[in-house]
């Protein structure tokens, strides 16, 4: 006998709606998994038949084949045991279902041994899609029906146990569909600006890159609190929106990274080790997975001791940070993750770490610079908005009890007033200035005639590119709206240029 049931696997951040086709007929005992599965799928009808046994249903000692359609599509994980098991189960009798619930229904989950249903990845992301296309019901693992349920519009039915669904099937056991209920979005930091002393140049600038969404670098000796300033930037970035939460969250929920929480709500915040492999940081595999930057999506993506990571590694990065998305292609498909992440990084200008410092020699040689510096190319630095000095901060600086530490809350006034503005300019809570085409900056970025002037002297000075002289002005922008003023001036221009300079003084020291 032969049977349909519905299920799905995602690929990229996209759900597609695979038919589990289950056949039983008479023949050699053998299980059968066809349609491009990969090896989890194929190791599953050990699973499947032993948790069938387990459980007390019904083994057919007869020839079963299971196709994945479509066919030419490519399966990976272990999404699928649960509706191979039902589909045995209705070809051999043992179950009935009705036409229409089979056709409103998907069915997703993996099986133990002893028939529970365990977690699976991608849940949310399915969801999301399945009540874009019409699906009414999902049945899923208990562990993952909390993720689901937050898409409103479809019904989520949760299960632990494989006999649980046989009894809910045969009505002898009601299954209540699962309530999506959003975790509380309060941010509660134990980190403020307010505990790094001195930094004001680095603090203001980070308060700039969090209004208008502006990568920032940050080159210092060590222990200036480059890291420090980077990891309380979150502090100051405005809440995620439901929508960026579902965005967010369907990445993690594709990874398996929502074991312990059904929703994102806080801002990503990723430091990823500069061994990892460009895969890791891109994404990639043979079955391409979400990597660092897309995990970052929404969020911050911190990548500290940036001259140590391979320089074909930091190359990758220069597609994404422009378009705010990334392709992988393969042979057979080619997958798109969105990226949309703000990049801080922090480097020691030198090997030693020293050069430019005030009370520190730099033993380090011309050549060895050279070479430090080289994974920094230009084309990177120049997709990097603001480039930021630190300074190693003073005895007397620390002991000063007089003077007050600009805390995030003070900052972060400044941060929403300017993403208000920025909301009313672009008529959208998603677009920033740091995103803004060139027909936007010639509209929004009005210059006075001092910041002309300034703005050309730099343009002639520093070489910049067409990009670099954009960058300049949507600096100076954001460095406007968090003062509420309509008109660049030549301040806000000036302070916009120095931001500017530390790439071409790299440059020179290569």
């Amino acid at each position: 006998m032969h049977t349909t049931v519905l299920s799905a696997t995602t690929i990229g951040t996209q759900a597609h709606i695979v038919e589990v086709e289950v056949d039983v007929a008479f023949g050699l005992v053998q299980f059968y998994i066809v349609g491009l599965p990969d090896t989890a799928i194929k190791e599953s009808s050990k699973r499947i038949l032993a948790a069938l046994k387990n459980s007390g249903c019904a083994i057919p000692a007869k020839k079963i084949t299971v196709n994945l359609a479509p066919a030419d599509l490519k399966k990976e994980g272990t999404n699928f045991d649960l509706p191979i098991a039902l589909g045995i189960l209705i070809a051999t009798q043992q179950l009935e279902l009705s036409k229409d619930f089979m056709q409103d229904t998907l069915f997703l989950g993996e099986l133990s041994l002893d028939g529970s249903v365990r977690f699976i990845k991608g849940a949310l992301a399915i969801a999301y899609d399945a009540h874009a296309i019409g699906k009414k019901r999902m049945i899923i693992p208990k562990q993952n029906a909390q993720e689901a349920a937050l898409i409103k519009g479809i019904e989520v039915i949760g299960v632990n146990h494989i006999t649980e669904l046989i009894a809910y099937i045969k009505q002898e056991k009601p299954i209540e569909p699962t309530v999506g209920f959003l975790p509380d979005n309060m941010i509660s930091h134990d980190l403020d600006f307010a505990q790094v002393k001195g930094q004001q140049m680095a603090k203001r600038a980070l308060q700039i890159a969090a209004a208008g969404r502006h990568n920032i670098l940050f080159i210092g000796s060590p222990g200036a609190g480059k890291t420090m300033l980077a990891k309380r930037l979150q502090t100051i970035m405005p809440a995620l929106s439901f929508q960026e939460m579902i965005e967010t969250s369907k990445i993690y929920s594709i990874c398996g990274k929502l074991v312990d929480q059904p929703l994102i709500t806080q801002r990503p915040f990723r430091a990823p080790h500069h061994t990892t492999s460009q895969a890791g940081l891109i994404g990639g595999g043979s079955y391409p997975q979400p990597g660092e930057i897309s995990l970052a999506h929404h969020g911050i993506l911190f990548l500290d001791e940036l001259t140590e990571f391979k320089r074909e590694t930091l190359e990758a990065l220069r597609q994404p940070l422009e378009s705010k998305e990334v392709h992988i292609a393969r042979v057979h498909q080619s997958i798109q993750f969105p990226a949309g992440f703000l990049l801080v990084a922090a480097l020691n200008p030198c090997p030693c770490g020293f050069f430019g410092d005030k009370r520190r020699e730099c033993v380090c040689s011309k050549a060895s610079i050279v070479r430090y510096l080289n994974k920094l190319s230009g084309p990177l630095l120049d997709r990097i908005d603001l480039q930021v000095q630190v300074q190693n901060v003073t005895y007397d600086t620390i002991q000063d009890t007089n003077v007050a530490h600009t805390s995030s809350a003070e900052l972060y006034v400044g941060v929403e007033r300017a993403t208000k503005i920025q909301q009313d300019r672009f008529k959208s809570t998603d677009n920033f200035n740091s995103g803004m085409q060139p027909q936007e900056i010639d509209r929004f970025c009005v210059l006075s005639e001092d910041a002309q002037r300034i703005v050309k002297k730099a343009f002639e000075k520093l070489n910049l590119s067409m990009r670099g002289y954009h960058k300049i002005l949507k600096i100076a922008r954001t460095i406007a709206d968090l003062e509420e003023i309509d008109i660049i001036t030549g301040a806000h221009m000036q302070e916009a240029v120095m931001y500017r300079s530390i790439d071409k003084y790299l440059e020179q020291q290569k």
